[in-house]
């Protein structure tokens, strides 16, 4: 178990009809995502997402010829209060760990804040004696 977890991330050319080519890639591969986030720029798009077996489904994407690179990535449970963000916020930045980005999941009672960050060993060292729960990478 670790607090460290696998992301994929997705080049998705910025085209009409890529999104749905991918999702149909995904659907064909039994990817089966948890999470994601859908970023663009001018040419392309990255297509992040927290899956449940990053480790075959990137293996599985790229026999497709879909480009994807795994990237770690760290997970915070948030409370539903203000200042939540806030507390995670400040516990990195203190400890001088660059948020890179970052996208949430919330459902119901729980939300998930999903972060990259330049240093994932020291960030879930800091946050975890913080007291602040962490993701773990079997909860996926």
């Amino acid at each position: 178990m670790s607090n460290i977890i696998k992301q994929l991330s997705i080049f998705v050319n910025n085209e009409p009809g890529r999104l749905a080519h991918i999702s149909s890639v995904l659907k064909e591969c039994g990817v089966n995502m948890r999470a994601f986030n859908l970023a663009e720029s001018t040419e392309f798009g990255i297509l992040r997402a927290i899956v449940d077996d990053p480790d075959n489904s990137y293996d599985l994407l790229r026999q497709k010829g879909i480009i994807v690179k795994k990237t770690d990535v760290i997970g915070v449970y948030l409370q539903d209060t203000p200042g939540a963000l806030f507390q995670a916020a400040d516990v990195l930045g203190k400890a001088n760990i660059n948020i890179e980005y970052g996208y949430a999941y919330s459902y119901k009672d729980k939300a998930i804040f999903f972060i990259r960050v330049d240093d994932p060993e020291k960030a879930v060292d800091v946050i975890s004696k913080q007291g602040i729960k962490m993701v773990s990478d079997s909860e996926i």
